[in-house]
Order: C-alpha cells, then structure tokens, then sequence
C-alpha cells in the first residue's frame, strides 16, 4: 500500500544515520496508524490529545508527554483522539558500531534478553526529559543535530538499564503466539487484496477459521469488525492518494475496493468527518 504498508520493510533514514521522524497531525494521510510491523525500533511522543495504543494484544491509552517504545516485530496500531503524536523508527543495529561496552547491552535488547517498557509516564521525568531533547533535535534539524540524536539514545538506554526500566524476557504463551500470527496473515491478506471486493468468507478462509469464530477473533484483537478495519484501510490509502494525486475522488474510490462512489463518500466521512472533497489536493 505504497508508503501504508500494513508489514513495512522499507528503508530508514540512511545507512550512517538510520533514523526517521514523522509528526503526525489530523491533516496527515497517516494520522490513524492502522495496524503494522517492522524490524525497526520506534519511539513515539505524544505532545497533544490522546492516543490509544494496541500492542499486539494489550492495549493503553497514552496522553501528553508520555512515551511509548515499540519493540521490533510487535504488531502495533494506534486511535488518536484530537492527537498530535511524533515517531521515531530506528535500526538498533546503529549502535552496534561504535563501542563494544555499550553494544553488549543492545545485543541484550536485540536477542530479547530484556522488554524494555512499553510506556513511560510522569514517573519517569528523566526518561521524558531525554526523549524531548532527542524528538526537538529530529524535528528542528539544527547543525550538529545527529550528535544529539545518537547522545540522545544512549543516554536513553543508560537510563533505561540504570533504573532497571525493563522486564526480563518471558516466551510468549503458545496460543497467544498463534493468534498474533494469525492475525498478521489476515493482515496481510487485506494488504494484497483490499482493492477487490472481499467478502467475510474470504477473510475468514484465509486464516482457516468460520466466519462467525473468525469475526470474534479479529474483533478481540483488533477493537474493530473485520468489515470496519477493511473499510478503515481503504480510506486511509484513499486519503493517501487524494493528497498526493490528481487523480479524480471517482478514480480513487473504485481504485480502493469502492463500488459505489455515494458509498466512499459516506464512509469517508464516517472516519473522517469530511468528504472527500475537501480532502483533495488543490
């Protein structure tokens, strides 16, 4: 799904400085993160609003100046509610490079020996200053601002194992390992075919499950309908390409999985709050 892919294996920043930031706002085509997953590290910021976040099957609402770390491989999404969030995704390998004390407690990170929190609050004000000094220098782009990009984090992960900030790692039960499997294969069923009409049926044959245990299954995984998430998915690549085409609203629409164009207007104003119209690119 172009730069929305549900399973993101695209390059981050550059291979001396493999670090990318987004600021994400209402207006941004992104502003939903739908469910995903990537090799990478990620480290949000929520500076406005509220975002309720999913990792894999555990969910959390986080508010201003909290912050989140997503370890690699975990499938993640987040609502936003009148939000304004920043993300940092990172290759952890980075600092692998440069010094063999520190890289022994990356690798403990790297091999899962360690969990590192998912969520940091007030009660840790040394995590969240560190983290603003970190996001600020991403986002400003000052001379010298990769020094503070990489001081930055290894002050983080100093803080992180000097307080102890982690859990150690326990193997994931088998079911709940089978069921996130489960639930990236349906994912990535969407991804490939959510320009076709898909049907409940189809949805729920692709991982092996009738459609009435399929659709208890997803809506426990996801908060979401199966036909909702699907429609959700569409819009999203929808608002992608109204704001970064010419393409015309009755093109994008049938592009999308849309047969009826009245149809993509309701719904895109069911997850938007506007029509596509005032979506589109001027």
């Amino acid at each position: 799904m172009h730069d929305l892919d549900r399973n993101e294996d695209r390059p981050r920043g550059t291979y001396e400085f493999p670090f990318e930031f987004h600021h994400i706002e209402s207006s941004h085509p992104r502003y939903v993160m739908s469910y995903h997953w990537h090799v990478e590290y990620e480290i949000i910021r929520i500076l406005q609003g509220s975002l309720t976040v999913t990792l894999d099957e555990k969910s959390f609402t986080a508010g201003p100046g909290d912050v989140i770390f997503i370890h690699s491989g975990i499938l993640h999404s987040g609502l936003p509610d009148n939000c304004i969030y920043q993300c940092i995704v990172f290759d952890i390998n980075a600092f692998l490079k440069h010094n063999s004390v520190c890289a022994e407690y990356m690798q403990k990170i790297i091999h899962q020996e360690v969990m590192i929190y998912h969520r940091f609050t007030e009660k840790q004000p040394g995590i969240r200053t560190t983290v603003t000094s970190l996001f600020d220098a991403m986002w400003q782009k000052k001379p010298g601002y990769e020094m503070i990009v990489l001081g930055q984090f290894y002050h983080f992960f100093g803080l992180i194992f000097g307080n102890h900030y982690y859990l150690e790692s326990m193997p994931k039960a088998r079911r709940d390992y089978k069921r996130i499997l489960q639930l990236k294969q349906v994912l990535e069923f969407i991804e490939k075919n959510y320009t076709s009409q898909i049907t409940l049926q189809e949805l729920s044959a692709s991982v092996s499950m009738s459609p009435k245990y399929f659709c208890r299954f997803f809506s426990e995984m996801t908060h979401q309908t199966p036909m909702d998430y699907l429609n959700r998915q569409r819009i999203e690549q929808a608002c992608y390409q109204l704001s970064t085409t010419d393409d015309s609203i009755t093109e994008i629409a049938y592009r999308n999985g849309f047969n009826d164009l009245s149809y993509f207007i309701r719904t895109f104003k069911k997850y938007k709050g506007i029509t596509p119209g005032k979506y589109k690119r001027r």
